[in-house]
This record gives structure tokens, C-alpha cells and sequence, in this order.
């Protein structure tokens, strides 16, 4: 990590705060840190904000502030505190039914890591995933946390479609397709959960600096949580991460 961050200019209407060049846990703290500061002032100018795993990208309006008064602006936020007592990030609970026609490559991920079915189920749930970012499509978490006991290396030749919710896994990542989608992920598993629904209130589920725990599920059990979803029934299982 930088022992100050850089502000750069990117394009006329944008600035990027780089806090480090490596990817962890302590630099993306500071990136969501600075993201929820400006967000809570909205400060005149500022259109938009897309925190990721080490900067933060500022869209702004020049003709309501010049780039040397967001500089400044920005510098004065960096570094404060406070905004942490405030945000405690939270643990997503989310329903995974693994395997079958929901995971059809969780053979392939077992076979090529010399692993059991079971082992990997149980390696794949055991952590807490950090969201890191949120973005690719609309909802699509980049997470961290995965070990690297089940690190398997995409397709060779994409998915034409993979459909909603289905949980994945390229080389050391593993992620969930918000969508439908083509893809190369190796699909383990799936949820019934919406991580984009633009008819809720709050359409993107999951916001960096959060987590994810993923919460193996019988075939049955997938069933049920989709009908009381559907219906408007289902409440998703959230709670403080203690930790932090």
C-alpha cells in the first residue's frame, strides 16, 4: 500500500484515488472508507463513484467544480476515521445448492484437485468472502477469500448462456452470474437469491466491504427459498461481521 494515495486525473470529468498496487484487505478498506465519506456528504459536482479492489474512481461535472477544488476536497476526506464507527460491514448469507444440473462442473473441480465432491462443497462454504467490488454486470460481486485447494482454471471454450445465480469458479476466484450470461466459469453450484432485481428498492444486493458466506442447501430446500421468493416471503439471512 502507498504510504500516501495517488490522485490522478482520468479523462477531463474524472479522478482516480490509488491507494496501493496490490490487492488486499487493508487497501480496499480505505477505498470503501473514502467511498461511504463522500457518499454520506454528496457534495455538489460529484455524479458518480465506483470504489474497486485498490482506487476509487470520482465522475464529476466541471462546470459545478473544477478538478483542482475536487483535488483538494478529496485529499481533506482521505484518511479520516470516523466513517468507520458507522459503517459495520455485513455478512450475507447466501443459499448454494451444489452440483447436479445447478453445478455441472463440480466433478470436473473435484477430479482436478485430487478432491472428493464433499471436500470441495466444504472448502468452497468454509469462508467468508470479502466483496471486494461489485460491477462487470450489473450486480456481479468480486469477492476474495477462496482457497486455493479448489483453483481451477476456466473453460476452454465459454457457455453460451449460464443462467441467474449460478455460483462459479476461475483460477483462484469463484463468484455468483447475477444474469443470464455467457460465460467460462466453472459452474459448481447455484442460488436462488436475486442479486439484481430492478423492481426492489435497492436493485444491486451486495456493496463493496461487505461479505458473503455461502450456505450449502439440498435440491429441495433451493425449491422452497425460490417459491418464497417469488411470492415476497423469503428474508435473506444478514448479520454484523464480528471480526473486523
Amino acid at each position: 500500500m502507498y504510504e500516501e494515495p495517488r490522485i490522478l486525473p482520468f479523462g477531463d470529468k474524472g479522478i482516480v484515488v490509488e491507494f496501493g498496487n496490490e490487492i488486499t484487505v487493508e487497501c480496499n478498506e480505505k477505498v470503501v472508507n473514502l467511498y461511504r465519506i463522500l457518499k454520506k456528504e454528496s457534495k455538489k459536482g460529484i455524479i458518480s463513484m465506483i470504489p474497486t479492489y485498490r482506487s476509487l474512481l470520482i465522475k464529476y461535472n466541471p462546470l459545478e467544480i473544477s478538478y483542482n477544488e475536487l483535488v483538494k476536497y478529496v485529499s481533506e476526506k482521505i484518511g479520516r476515521e470516523e466513517i468507520k464507527e458507522e459503517f459495520k460491514p455485513q455478512v450475507y448469507e447466501i443459499p448454494v445448492v451444489y452440483g447436479g444440473e445447478f453445478g455441472p462442473d463440480l466433478e470436473f473441480v473435484a477430479k482436478y484437485n485430487n478432491l472428493s465432491i464433499e471436500e470441495v462443497i466444504a472448502i468452497h462454504s468454509a469462508p467468508l468472502y470479502r466483496i471486494y467490488m461489485v460491477g462487470f454486470t450489473m450486480g456481479f460481486a468480486y469477492l476474495g477469500g477462496m482457497s486455493e485447494k479448489i483453483a481451477t482454471p476456466r473453460l476452454e471454450t465459454p457457455r453460451t448462456e449460464i443462467k441467474a445465480g449460478s455460483v462459479g469458479i476461475a483460477g483462484n476466484q469463484t463468484g455468483i452470474y447475477p444474469l443470464s450470461s455467457p460465460g467460462g466459469w466453472r459452474i459448481i453450484g447455484r442460488t436462488p437469491v436475486r442479486l439484481y432485481d430492478p423492481e426492489r428498492e435497492k436493485p444491486i444486493l451486495f456493496e463493496a466491504g461487505n461479505y458473503i458466506k455461502f450456505i450449502p442447501v439440498s435440491e429441495e430446500e433451493y425449491y422452497k427459498i425460490e417459491k418464497e421468493i417469488q411470492e415476497g416471503k423469503y428474508q435473506l439471512r444478514i448479520y454484523e461481521y464480528l471480526n473486523h
